[in-house]
């Protein structure tokens, strides 16, 4: 049988760049090499596209040579330009590691969907509303889902900040992980929470904070063919959840620990992983996706947000939840690749 021919993109313009760089790195370790024939095409930071040797740090210091993805569905693959010209690389399949704004929003979904290449993940409208919180809490509440409750800030909307129940969160509303992400006590630190949230995006979200155990649910699949790993559980000694944003994150975070499986009841455990493919299926998820919850004490579970396309470096916790329950990352990558060739 042929190998798939499969371009893995990676870094982009996010400020995730650098975790999809790792990602990348980890993901391409575990395809099997008997079955894939994997394409690395790094995206620097200021959004060119380059075919290079492997997915690592320094790749843009190291030979690659200028390419793009076709929107042409005739081409299916790659230019790679060179002396005037270029090289047509038809393509089987395209894994999108990129995390972020144009990564997880619906952006490169679109360009792959006009390209005609299959793609591993969520399609464009699931990414669109995932990507932004305030549009999943309100489908995912609509679902019967529990879900914080929350306000928007647009453009020069006024605002009250008196008549918040704090503590409350003050995030971008389309933005990666916790960048710009600030746990707001009261009123005096609101604005500046604001200011950088900005940083990120126009659009602020404010949550309430929600009393609870934070919990992740790491979900496979499409439709009603859907799997899921281990429930992980977040341990905070002080602030919130900040990974990515550490030093040396592969060394633990210094304010949490996340145990895998997670320090619950068998019957809560249950009800998070129904409730994750309850949300999973409401989005139109496909491919993979993590959510993540709060279990509180009354046993309530709360939404707190979706990732379409998580983190998958050697510390990250989408492959740790769904190798504790018997799916290596080399598994899962099988399934995806699978999954984007049926469509």
């Amino acid at each position: 049988m042929p190998q798939i021919k499969i371009a893995v993109l990676f870094g982009g313009c996010s400020e995730e760049h650098d975790v999809s760089v790792k990602s990348a790195k980890e993901i391409m370790k575990n395809l099997d090499p008997q079955k894939y024939d994997p394409i690395p095409i790094g995206i620097t930071k200021n959004g060119a596209w380059k075919m290079c040797d492997l997915a690592d740090f320094g790749w843009e210091n190291r030979p690659c040579r200028d390419v793009l993805l076709s929107p042409d569905r005739t081409t299916h693959g790659l230019l790679v330009l060179e002396d005037g010209g270029y090289q047509i690389i038809r393509l089987d399949a395209v894994l999108p590691v990129l995390h972020g704004k144009t990564g997880e929003d619906g952006a490169i979904q679109g360009l792959l969907e006009l390209s005609g290449i299959p793609y591993v993940g969520c399609g464009i409208e699931s990414s669109a509303l995932c990507m932004d919180k305030a549009l999943t809490h309100l489908i995912v509440k609509n679902a019967g889902i529990a879900t914080p409750r929350f306000w928007l800030l647009t453009g020069d909307d006024a605002f009250d900040p008196s008549s918040l129940p704090y503590p409350v969160f003050v995030k971008p509303a389309r933005s990666g992980s916790s960048f710009g992400v600030t746990k707001v006590e009261n009123e005096a630190s609101f604005y500046a929470a604001v200011a950088a949230a900005r940083e990120f995006d126009e659009k602020v979200l404010i949550e309430e904070a929600i009393i609870g155990s934070e919990v992740g649910c790491a979900v496979l699949g499409s439709g009603a063919e859907l799997s899921v790993g281990e429930v992980d559980q977040i341990t905070l000694a002080h602030g919130f959840f900040r990974i990515h944003q550490e030093s040396a994150p592969e060394e633990g975070s210094e304010n949490a620990t996340i145990t895998v499986p997670a320090a619950i009841s068998p019957k809560e455990r249950e009800l998070v992983r129904e409730t994750a493919k309850k949300i999973y299926r409401a989005l139109g998820c496909t491919g993979l996706a993590r959510v993540d919850l709060f279990l509180q004490e009354d046993g309530k579970v709360v939404l707190n947000e979706v990732n379409t396309f998580p983190g998958c470096t050697a510390y990250s916790r989408y492959p740790r939840m769904m190798d504790a329950a018997g799916m290596p990352l080399s598994a899962v990558m099988d399934r995806c690749i699978d999954l984007a060739l049926k469509k």
